[in-house]
C-alpha cells in the first residue's frame, strides 16, 4: 500500500505557493467575480502513470478556500490521452491561482511514475527489481520515492543515514575495498545493510564469503556483470548484486534474465519528462 508523504507534501506546497501568489494573484482578482464558483477537470494530455493526488487537496488548503474534490483514477493507475484524472470545484480566482503549483507536483511526480513504469515493464517476468538512487530534486526525495513506488519500482536507501554505500571514494581513502569493509563492519552497531560498489570482478571475489549484504556493479559492461552473476553463484554466497551505471531502457531489457536482483535507474528522478496535465474551467 502507497502512503502518500504528506507532511513533507505540506512543506514544500507552502513554499511553492509562497514563491508564485506572493502578495496575491492580482490577475485572477482584478479579472474575476469575487464569488463565482466553476469547476476544473484535470485531464491527461499523453499517456503516462498518475502520482500525487493528495497534493490537489494540500495546494488548496494552503490557499484557505474550500473546494469539492473528486478523483476518478488513484495514485499509479495508467492514463490515456483524454482521461479525466480529477474535478475540483471552488471559486474560480482560487482553481487559478493553485493552477500551476498543483499541476507542477503533478506533472514532476507523474512523469516519475510514468518513467518507472516503463523501466518495470521492461524487467518484468524476472526476478530484478529497478531501483531508485538519490539523484533527486533537493527537498522533493521521499515524494519522487513515492512516485517511484506508484510506477512499480522500488526503493534503495532513503538517504545516507538509512544504509552504509561504500562507493569508489570510500574505498579509495579507506585503502581498498577490503580496508573500507573492515572498518565499516567494526562500527556497525545499528547493524545497517551494508552495500559495497565495485569496478571489476577482482574486487568482487575479495568480498564473497564475508557477509556483505550487496554488491553494486558498477560500470560493468553485460558481459563482465553475467561473469558476475556466475561467480556470485558458484560461490553459494546469498550476497544481493545491484548494477548501476548507464542504464537504457534498452539496456535493461538485456540484462532482465540474467540474475541480477536490482538495477538501480538515476534517470527515475533526476532528468524525468514531466507528464502532460492540463487544468480545463468547463
Amino acid at each position: 500500500m502507497l502512503t502518500f508523504p504528506a507532511q513533507d507534501a505540506k512543506t514544500l506546497v507552502h513554499l511553492a505557493l509562497n514563491e508564485d501568489v506572493r502578495t496575491g494573484d492580482y490577475t485572477s482578482l482584478w479579472t474575476l467575480p469575487a464569488e463565482q464558483v466553476q469547476t476544473a477537470k484535470l485531464i491527461a494530455k499523453e499517456d503516462g502513470v498518475v502520482a500525487g493526488l493528495p497534493v490537489i487537496e494540500l495546494v488548496f488548503a494552503e490557499l484557505g478556500s474550500k473546494v469539492q474534490i473528486e478523483t476518478f483514477v488513484q495514485d499509479g493507475d495508467p492514463v490515456k490521452v483524454g482521461t479525466q484524472i480529477a474535478s475540483i470545484t471552488g471559486e474560480t480566482k482560487t482553481l487559478l491561482s493553485g493552477e500551476r503549483v498543483m499541476l507542477n507536483f503533478l506533472q514532476q511526480l507523474s512523469g516519475v511514475a510514468t518513467i518507472t513504469n516503463k523501466f518495470a515493464d521492461a524487467l518484468k517476468g524476472g526476478k530484478t527489481k529497478v531501483l531508485d538512487t538519490r539523484k533527486t530534486i533537493p527537498g522533493f526525495r521521499t515524494l519522487q520515492k513515492y512516485a517511484v513506488l506508484a510506477g512499480g519500482g522500488s526503493n534503495h536507501r532513503m538517504g545516507l543515514w538509512d544504509m552504509i554505500l561504500v562507493k569508489d571514494n570510500h574505498i579509495a581513502a579507506a585503502g581498498g575495498v577490503l580496508e573500507a569493509w573492515n572498518a565499516v563492519k567494526k562500527q556497525n552497531t545499528q547493524n545497517l545493510k551494508v552495500e559495497i560498489e565495485v569496478e571489476n570482478l577482482e574486487q568482487l571475489k575479495l568480498l564473497l564469503g564475508l557477509g556483505v549484504n550487496r554488491i553494486m556493479l558498477d560500470n560493468m559492461s553485460n558481459d563482465l556483470m553475467r561473469e558476475a552473476v556466475k561467480i556470485v553463484k558458484e560461490s553459494g554466497d546469498p550476497v544481493e548484486l545491484e548494477a548501476s551505471g548507464n542504464m537504457t531502457l534498452e539496456r535493461v531489457k538485456e540484462l532482465a534474465d540474467i540474475g541480477l536482483d536490482f538495477i538501480s535507474v538515476g534517470a527515475l528522478t533526476h532528468s524525468v519528462k514531466a507528464l502532460d496535465i492540463s487544468m480545463r474551467i468547463k
